[in-house]
Parts: C-alpha cells; sequence; structure tokens
C-alpha cells in the first residue's frame, strides 16, 4: 500500500499472493452463489431499469402510468418519474440496451448481484493481497464480507433499491483499490463516480481520497514532483465525478425543476408516514436509527425455528459479530485506519438522520456503505495469524447469515 512500511517491506518467506486464476475462480465461485441464493428475485423492482430504458430512447421519465407496485415514481406535469439519481439510472444502461436489442425481457436482477458480487470479491481479494496477508486470512475475510454480512441477503433480493447498494459497494471497492494500492487516479475516479452515484452519502468520503491522493507515491523521489503528481492526480480523479456531478443536476432541474431536488419529497404519501414524522432527513432521528442499527436484538418467538430476526431492521453486530474486530489497536498505516473510521461515522451520521431503516430487509441494508471500509480497517489491524476468536466470530458470522438467507429466500416465516 502506499505510504506503507509494512507492504513495501520484502514478504515474508511463507507469504504467497493469490494468484490471478485464483481470484478469478474464487470471485465466479461468489458469483454462483449470489444468483443461487434467491429462487424469486425481485426483478419487478426495476425502477431503474424502466429509467434507463427511457433515457436510451432520449426521454427521463415515462408518459404512462407505473404498474401499482412502483409506487415510488413521482407524478409530475403529467409524466412519471424516478427518485432515484441519475447514477443509478446511467448503472443499468448495459442491461437496458440488452432489452432494447431484444435479449432479455426483463431486469436481470440475479444476474446483476451476482456480477456485483464477483467484482466485490476480486476487490476484496486484491486489496487483501496488497497487505500480504496470509491466503487463508485473504479468503476468509472476504468469505466474510460476502456471506457473513447483511449484504448477503439484501443484494440477491435484486430489487432497484439493492442494486444500488451493491454498485455503490463495488464503487468504493474500485475507487479504494486504484487510489491506495494500484494508483490509477482517472479509473479510481470512475469507480467513485459509480459509488456516490448510486449512494449520494458516499460523496461524503471525497476528501479522504483526495488526502489519499496526496500522500507520497514511492515512484516519485523528488518532492517537486511529488507536489505536481498530487495536483495531476487530483485533477483526473475528479474528471468522472465532475461529470456525474454536473448531470446529476441537470438531471434534478429537468425532473422537478431544481437542482437540488431529489424528488424524495415527491413520493405520493411519503410525508404522510409515521417514520417521516420529522421529514426525509432529520437529527431527530438519530437515537431511534441508531439503535436499530446497533442493539436491536432478534426475537425470540414460541415456535419453529424460535429465533428470528426483525424484517424490517436489526443490529448489524448481532448478524456479523466480527465486526467487533474493528475495536481492535494498532494499524499498519495509522492514516489509512483513522480515515477509514472518519469515512464510517460521517456516512453513519447521514444514514441516522434518514427517518427509515430500509423497508423490508435483513438487519440495516444501507449500512452495506460502510463494508469496505470496515474490511480496511480489519486489516489495518489484523495479526499476522488468525487466531482462534477470530475463526469463532468469523464462523459464526457466516452461519448466522446462510440462516438469514434462508428465512428471508426460502420461507415465508418472516411474512407479516
Amino acid at each position: 500500500m502506499t505510504n506503507s512500511s509494512s507492504v513495501s517491506s520484502p514478504p515474508d518467506a511463507e507469504w504467497q499472493a493469490l494468484g490471478a486464476k485464483q481470484k478469478a475462480m474464487l470471485s465466479l465461485a461468489a458469483a454462483v452463489v449470489y444468483f443461487l441464493s434467491n429462487p424469486k428475485p425481485q426483478n419487478y423492482y426495476d425502477y431503474t431499469f424502466r429509467v434507463a430504458g427511457r433515457l436510451l430512447s432520449g426521454a427521463i421519465s415515462l408518459s404512462e402510468p407505473p404498474p401499482p407496485w412502483l409506487n415510488e415514481f413521482v407524478p409530475y406535469h403529467g409524466s412519471y418519474y424516478s427518485v432515484f439519481p441519475l447514477g443509478a439510472v446511467l448503472s443499468m444502461i448495459p442491461a437496458a440496451f440488452l432489452k432494447a436489442i431484444g435479449l432479455i425481457n426483463e431486469m436481470p436482477g440475479a444476474w446483476i448481484s451476482a456480477i456485483l458480487a464477483g467484482a466485490a470479491a476480486w476487490f476484496l481479494l486484491s486489496i487483501a493481497d496488497r497487505y500480504k496477508v496470509q491466503r487463508s486470512r485473504s479468503i476468509l475475510m472476504t468469505a466474510a464480507v460476502l456471506f457473513g454480512t447483511w449484504m448477503w441477503t439484501n443484494l440477491t433480493f435484486a430489487g432497484a433499491w439493492q442494486l444500488a447498494l451493491g454498485f455503490a459497494v463495488v464503487g468504493e471497492l474500485g475507487a479504494l483499490y486504484f487510489t491506495l494500492f494500484d494508483r490509477r487516479p482517472l479509473i479510481a475516479g470512475a469507480f467513485f463516480a459509480l459509488a456516490f452515484g448510486n449512494r449520494t452519502e458516499i460523496i461524503l468520503t471525497a476528501p479522504i481520497f483526495y488526502y489519499f491522493l496526496g500522500r507520497k507515491d514511492p515512484s516519485e523521489k523528488k518532492a517537486a514532483a511529488i507536489k505536481q503528481t498530487a495536483y495531476v492526480a487530483l485533477a483526473k480523479f475528479n474528471a468522472v465525478p465532475f461529470a456525474v456531478g454536473v448531470a446529476t443536476l441537470a438531471y434534478n432541474s429537468a425532473r422537478f425543476g431544481a437542482f437540488s431536488d431529489f424528488g424524495y419529497a415527491r413520493i405520493p404519501g411519503v410525508l404522510s408516514e409515521p417514520w417521516y414524522r420529522y421529514g426525509i432527513f432529520s437529527t431527530k432521528y438519530i437515537p431511534d436509527q441508531a439503535w436499530q442499527m446497533l442493539l436491536k436484538i432478534w426475537d425470540v418467538v414460541d415456535h419453529f425455528p424460535y429465533l428470528l430476526p426483525d424484517p424490517f431492521s436489526s443490529s448489524i453486530l448481532v448478524s456479523s459479530p466480527f465486526l467487533f474486530l474493528l475495536l481492535r489497536m494498532g494499524a499498519k498505516d495509522g492514516g489509512v485506519k483513522l480515515a477509514g473510521w472518519l469515512s464510517i461515522i460521517g456516512m453513519t451520521f447521514v444514514l441516522w438522520m434518514h427517518g427509515n431503516a430500509g423497508g423490508y430487509q435483513f438487519s440495516y441494508r444501507y449500512a452495506m456503505v460502510l463494508l469496505p471500509w470496515a474490511y480496511i480497517i480489519l486489516l489495518e489491524s489484523a495479526p499476522k495469524r488468525i487466531t482462534i476468536p477470530e475463526w469463532c466470530v468469523y464462523i459464526f458470522s457466516i452461519v448466522a447469515n446462510i440462516y438469514a438467507t434462508w428465512l428471508f429466500h426460502w420461507t415465508d416465516l418472516l411474512k407479516r
């Protein structure tokens, strides 16, 4: 890793990186598991897919009323607009193009979730390699993120909301990899645009990426060259995000007549819902949202299977107790670890200001955007060898999420 003496030092004699074929096979395996995880993916919640298809036709709205289950379309001046940001719509352009040329008939939600899982696996394994951890740790920690967190159950719902979170996670991982480990600012910026284009709160981490890019690149020796390289790197990094940001503001204006209006408050009846009693966002929601995300435990019931998560929110620490390892002291690079914590704290504060925890879901789906940063922090503090307590919390997390995926996708035990 850039600026980390532990990463630039000679590798341990027993350390050996995963090869490209091995990472490809592991990533493919992750994609296959995601593809098969849900027998009934929610392809019908295809807000962004529909608008992407209209965008290919030169329009940004639906001209006819959408079906009743797509009740978040906003009727405005005779047309129907999605409240998803432009980046989420652009992410669906490839899939919409496949429909336009007749290769598919509906949003391929399961396929998209599988591709995102495979891409995330590749980046997770590649990042772990740059920390020169043992192969067993690289594979275990990657499996923990993909199969030991709420990301698995939620992304495999495969509706527009969940897929946007998946695109955001892959965008964050790509931006981190191409900023910290294989410095390619233009590519990093494109991934960052993918991330915040799907989840707007991620834009808060832009200063963190600027900090990373301003750090010394080992390939540069002279101070003047370092300074010049930093300016060039920042310019390249900002190129795609700036274009997406300007386009998003123009898209907002074209939809609702104001650059800053994303349309959330215009969804019919949304402000009359009890969880939005103070508006869409308010600091008054923070205590309740913090409780739902961190402290809300599962329910004990008097019938099989006796232990059930609330299907509208539950603690990420219960579903993924390996996250307690974030509290470990020490770091290979203190600046990177601190930056990771600042990113998590900043985004969490915004997530907690939202009145709704995320609807029907496992655990707290919005917190998926925190996982790439948590992974970096875990690697920063990870010991050389996997300890017995680590094995226990990682395996427990994976088992808990196998159970949750089964409950949500293969049973009706959580239906209310």
